[in-house]
C-alpha cells in the first residue's frame, strides 16, 4: 500500500524511475512530485498510522475495553486543543506543536485517571469520563477556532480534519525520532500487557510489577497518540479500528506490531481514497477514516448491547 500511495493516483510513476528517483536522477516533474509530495505523504502516513494502531491497542487491552482508544476517549481531543492553543494564541509552529499536543494528551490521561478513580476504577465509567472531557475539549478547541484569523482558522479546520496535505520532511523526521523512540519501548512492556490482560492478581502471580507497567503503557499509549496528533491532526478512528481488525486476523490474539501494521495501512488505503475520490481535490484523510469507523462504531455498540442482555 505504500507503494501503491506513492507509483498511483492522478500522477503515475513507474517503479524504474522510482528507483531512479531514490538513486538521485532528476527526473523532471516526476522527481518533485515523488520526492516533495507523494513520499513525504506516504512516510508520514505509515509512521502515523503505526502509532494511532499501536496506542489503540494499548488503551484498548490496558483497560479491556473495545471503545476506550484514544480518539473515543479524548486523548487525541486533549492534544488537538493544545496544539491549536499553541498555534493560533501562541503562534507556535513546527517541534512545538509536537511538545504541546503531548502535553495535552498527557494532561487529559491525568485527568481520566484521577476521575475514574473516584468512582471505583470502572473502565466503563472511564469511557464515560473520557467522552465526556472529549466534548468539553472540543467545545475549547471550536472557541479558539472563533477567535482566529480566517487563515488561521482555514489552516487549522484541515488539520483538525486529519490530513497528510501539509506532510513535509521535517515533520517525517520528527515522527520519525519520536516512533523510533516509543515503538521499542511498546515491544519491550507487550509482555507485561499480556499479563495485564489476564488480570491483576495473574499478572502479579507471573512476576509483572503491575503498577509500573501498567503507568508505563498509559504514558506510552498517549505519548504515541500525541506524537501522531501533532503530525497529521486527530485521524478519526484509526486507533479505534486497528486494535479489533489485528485481533480478529490472529483469531483473537493481542498483537501490537499487528495493530500497528493495521494502522498504518487503514491511514495509507485512506489517503489513497481520498487523493483520488473527488477529481480536482484531496480530501483530509480523516473524512474516510470516519466514515469507515463510525458504521464500526455502532456496530460494536449493537453487538455489546446484545452480549449484555445474554445474547
Amino acid at each position: 500500500m505504500f507503494l501503491v500511495d506513492v507509483l498511483l493516483g492522478t500522477y503515475t510513476v513507474t517503479m524504474p524511475d522510482f528507483l531512479r528517483i531514490l538513486g538521485g536522477t532528476e527526473i523532471p516533474g516526476a522527481s518533485f512530485i515523488v520526492m516533495e509530495n507523494k513520499l513525504p505523504r506516504a512516510v508520514v502516513g505509515l509512521l502515523a498510522g503505526a502509532a494511532f494502531g499501536v496506542s489503540g491497542a494499548v488503551c484498548q487491552t490496558l483497560l479491556r475495553n473495545p471503545l476506550a482508544s484514544p480518539d473515543v476517549i479524548g486523548v487525541t481531543s486533549g492534544a488537538s486543543a493544545a496544539a491549536v492553543l499553541g498555534i493560533v494564541v501562541l503562534g507556535v509552529r513546527g517541534q512545538g506543536v509536537s511538545w504541546l499536543a503531548l502535553a495535552g494528551g498527557l494532561l487529559v490521561a491525568l485527568t481520566l485517571h484521577v476521575m475514574a478513580r473516584g468512582g471505583g476504577a470502572s473502565c466503563h465509567r472511564l469511557v464515560l469520563v473520557g467522552i465526556g472531557c472529549a466534548a468539553l475539549l472540543q467545545a475549547v478547541t471550536s472557541y479558539l477556532l472563533t477567535r482566529s484569523d480566517i487563515r488561521t482558522a482555514s489552516e487549522v479546520m484541515v488539520w483538525l480534519n486529519g490530513s497528510l496535505n501539509d506532510s513535509t520532511w521535517e515533520r517525517a523526521a520528527h515522527l520519525l525520532l519520536a516512533t523510533g523512540l516509543l515503538l521499542p519501548v511498546a515491544a519491550h512492556l507487550a509482555h507485561g500487557l499480556r499479563g495485564l490482560e489476564l488480570g491483576d492478581d495473574a499478572a502479579a502471580g507471573l512476576g509483572v510489577p503491575v503498577a509500573r507497567v501498567r503507568l508505563g503503557l498509559l504514558l506510552l499509549a498517549v505519548a504515541l497518540a500525541a506524537v501522531a496528533t501533532a503530525a497529521t491532526g486527530p485521524v478519526a478512528f484509526v486507533a479505534f479500528l486497528s486494535g479489533p481488525i489485528a485481533r480478529r486476523l490472529l483469531g483473537g490474539a493481542v498483537s501490537l506490531p499487528a495493530a500497528g501494521l493495521v494502522g498504518a495501512l487503514v491511514v495509507l488505503a485512506a489517503e489513497l481514497v481520498a487523493a483520488n475520490l473527488v477529481p480536482g481535490a484531496v480530501l483530509p484523510v480523516g473524512v474516510v477514516t470516519g466514515a469507515l469507523g463510525a458504521p464500526f462504531l455502532l456496530w460494536l455498540l449493537v453487538t455489546g448491547s446484545r452480549v449484555g442482555r445474554g445474547g
